[in-house]
C-alpha cells in the first residue's frame, strides 16, 4: 500500500487521502470516519499522530476508485488494512463523500519518505567485503575497490551516457575503460547490466544486476565502468562568470535558492514579470525538485521539501503543481498551474536539498575552544608540513565580521552565523598560535575561506596575539529581517511638525541632533513620514534580546 496526499487549498500535512491498492489510486469514503482512522492515516504517510480529519471532500473530490468504506480503526493498528472495512473496492459512496486527514506537523524519526533519498557518501572506487546492497531506499557504497562493469550482456557499456549525466552534476558523463587501474589492483564487480533512462534520481532507482559468488572473476568481458562529469558553474569558478552574463544576455527565466544553511539547498524562488516569487508544494516531488537541482548546476536532489521548511516566502507564488518528467533542462519546461489566491499561502512554499561535489573544504577548516561544536575560535589548514600533514593557524579578527563568518560555518557545515568576533581570548584552549591569514573579505557566498579575498603569503596583522584572532558563533537556524521597500516608497510625505507635539521623538532619538539645539517647545521641524513592514524570510523565530519580563511601561508608548 503507498499512502498521498492531495487536493487543496490545504497545507502540506493535511489534505485528501489517497490510497495506491491493486495498481491504483483511489479514495477512502467519509462514512463512520473516526480520529482512530485518522492516526493509522497519518502514520502511514509518516507524521506522528493526527489533529483531525475531514469530510464531504474538503479538499475536493478524487478521481477513480473509492477503495474503502465505513472503516472503523482503534487507532493503535499497524495498517489501514488491520481495521475493519466493506472490503478493498466495496462501496455505496460518491467522490462527494472522500475523507481527508489533518495530521500533526512532526515527523516519525527516520520514516523513508518518497520525497527523500538518503545516501551516504558515494566513493569513487570501493573496497571488497564492505559493500551493502540497496535493500529499501536507501542505496549504499563503502570502502573501496567494488565496481560496477562497464559492459552488458551484448558486450556494449551497460549504463551509456545518460546513466553518468543525471546525477552528479550539470554538463554531459562520460563511461571508458579505466586501464591504468585495472592494471594495478584485482577488482572486484559487484553490479553489471546498469541501464538509466537518465531521468533517475539515483542510481538505486536504474535497472541493474548483481554478480554473486566469486566477485574477483566476473565481468570478463568488460572493464570497469568509470564517469567524468563536468562541474557546474559553482565548482568551476572561473566560468561562473561568463555564464551568468551569457544568461542575463539570452535573457532567460531565472531561479535561485533562498533561505538554507548550506550550498545546494533552500526555497526555490523564479524569476517571473520581473518579480521573484516561490512555488507552491502540491504534487513537490525528488523528480521536479531534481529539474531545478540540475538548472543550478548541482547533481540530482535529495530532499524535495514542502510546508516551508526553508522557511517562507514574500510576494508572489508563481507556480504550483510543478510535474517535470526529469528530461527537462529547465524548470520551466514542466507542465505547471498558474496559481490563484486562493490554492497557496506561503506555508507551503518548495524547497529542496541537492547532492552537490564532495570538495572536503570541511577538513580545511576547524574551531576551537568553543563550549560546543557551533562556536570557537577559526583554525585554517595551509600547505602541508611533514609527512603531507596541513600547518593550522589563526585568522586576524581585523576586518573580520558577518559575512565572513557566514562563510566560515558554511565550510564547517554548521548552519548559519550568529556573530563574526574579532576578539576571542576566552577561547584561548588551543596550541595554535601563528597569524597564516589576514585581510579576509568575502561577500558571503562562497564555499570556502581560502575563496574569499585575503592577503595571501603577505600577511598585514597589527594585532597578531592570539587574543585578536577571529571567531564564529553559528546556528542550525537563523532570522531573515527584510524591509518591504515598496511600502517606503509607496507611504513617505514629508509633514511639518510643531515640536510640543515631538517630546517623545525625541527622547526616543528619532529626531537629527540638530534639534537638540531648537527652541523648545516652539517652532517645528520637517520630518520624513513613512510606514514599514518587516518580513522573517529565514527559519528561526524573531525575538527582541530583551525577554517580555524586562520590558517596561513608557508614556510614548
Amino acid at each position: 500500500l503507498k499512502f498521498r496526499l492531495a487536493g487543496y487549498p490545504r497545507k502540506h500535512n493535511e489534505g485528501r487521502v489517497e490510497v495506491f491498492y491493486n495498481d491504483e489510486w483511489g479514495t477512502i469514503c467519509d462514512d463512520d470516519f473516526t480520529l482512530g482512522n485518522a492516526h493509522v492515516l497519518c502514520r502511514h504517510l509518516g507524521f506522528v499522530a493526527a489533529t483531525g480529519w475531514a469530510h464531504s471532500a474538503k479538499y475536493g473530490k478524487g478521481v477513480g476508485r473509492i477503495w474503502l468504506d465505513n472503516v472503523n480503526c482503534a487507532g493503535g493498528e499497524k495498517s489501514i488494512g488491520d481495521c475493519k472495512h466493506r472490503g478493498w473496492g466495496n462501496s455505496d459512496c460518491s467522490h462527494e463523500e472522500d475523507a481527508g486527514v489533518i495530521c500533526k506537523d512532526e515527523r516519525i524519526p527516520g520514516f523513508k519518505d518518497s520525497n527523500v533519498i538518503e545516501v551516504r557518501k558515494l566513493m569513487g572506487w570501493l573496497a571488497p567485503g564492505s559493500y551493502r546492497a540497496p535493500w529499501g531506499d536507501a542505496w549504499v557504497w563503502g570502502g573501496l575497490g567494488t565496481l560496477p562493469c562497464g559492459a552488458g550482456s551484448q558486450g556494449r557499456v551497460a549504463g551509456d551516457m545518460s546513466t553518468a549525466t543525471g546525477l552528479a552534476g550539470r554538463g554531459s558523463g562520460l563511461l571508458s575503460p579505466h586501464r591504468l587501474f585495472t592494471e594495478r589492483q584485482q577488482l572486484h564487480y559487484r553490479l553489471h547490466s546498469v541501464s538509466c533512462t537518465g531521468t533517475e534520481v539515483h542510481l538505486s532507482m536504474c535497472a541493474f544486476e548483481f554478480y554473486r559468488g566469486n566477485t574477483s572473476a566476473a565481468c570478463r568481458s568488460g572493464m570497469p565502468a568509470v564517469v567524468s562529469c563536468v562541474p557546474g558553474p559553482l565548482f568551476a569558478a572561473a566560468n561562473a562568470h561568463k555564464k551568468k552574463q551569457r544568461q542575463q544576455q539570452q535573457g532567460q527565466p531565472r531561479i535561485r535558492l533562498k533561505g538554507g544553511a548550506r550550498v545546494g539547498e533552500g526555497r526555490v524562488e523564479v524569476l517571473r514579470s520581473s518579480k521573484w516569487g516561490t512555488i507552491c508544494d502540491d504534487r513537490w516531488n525528488l523528480l521536479s525538485a531534481s529539474v531545478v537541482c540540475r538548472e543550478l548546476g548541482f547533481g540530482s536532489a535529495k530532499e524535495a521539501l514542502t510546508g516551508a521548511r526553508m522557511g517562507q516566502g514574500t510576494g508572489p507564488i508563481h507556480l504550483n503543481e510543478v510535474q517535470c518528467q526529469g528530461t527537462e533542462k529547465s524548470l520551466w519546461s514542466c507542465p505547471f498551474r498558474n496559481i490563484t489566491q486562493e490554492d497557496c499561502k506561503h506555508a507551503e512554499d518548495a524547497a529542496v536539498r541537492c547532492n552537490i561535489p564532495y570538495m572536503g573544504y570541511e577538513n580545511l577548516i576547524r574551531l576551537s575552544g568553543g563550549r560546543s561544536r557551533f562556536e570557537g575560535r577559526v583554525e585554517v589548514a595551509v600547505g602541508a608540513g611533514d609527512g603531507n600533514r596541513p600547518r593550522w593557524g589563526l585568522v586576524c579578527g581585523e576586518g573580520w565580521g558577518t559575512l565572513e563568518a557566514m562563510v566560515a560555518c558554511r565550510q564547517l557545515g554548521l548552519g548559519f552565523a550568529n556573530h563574526g568576533l574579532q576578539e576571542t581570548w576566552y577561547w584561548d584552549a588551543s596550541n595554535v598560535t601563528e597569524m597564516v591569514m589576514s585581510g579576509v573579505k568575502c561577500t558571503g557566498h562562497e564555499m570556502s575561506l581560502s575563496h574569499c579575498q585575503h592577503h595571501g603569503a603577505s600577511l598585514s596583522c597589527r594585532n597578531t596575539g592570539t587574543r585578536f584572532a577571529a571567531g564564529v558563533i553559528c546556528s542550525e537556524t537563523a532570522s531573515d529581517l527584510l524591509l518591504h521597500a515598496p511600502l517606503v516608497q509607496e507611504t513617505a510625505y514629508i509633514e511639518d511638525r510643531p515640536l510640543h507635539m515631538l517630546y517623545c521623538a525625541a527622547e526616543e532619538n528619532c529626531l537629527s541632533s540638530s534639534a537638540r539645539l531648537a527652541n523648545w517647545p516652539y517652532g517645528h521641524r520637517r520630518l520624513l513620514r513613512f510606514s514599514s513592514q518587516i518580513h522573517n524570510h529565514g527559519r528561526a523565530d524573531f525575538r527582541p534580546k530583551a525577554g517580555r519580563h524586562s520590558w517596561v511601561w513608557h508614556e510614548c508608548h
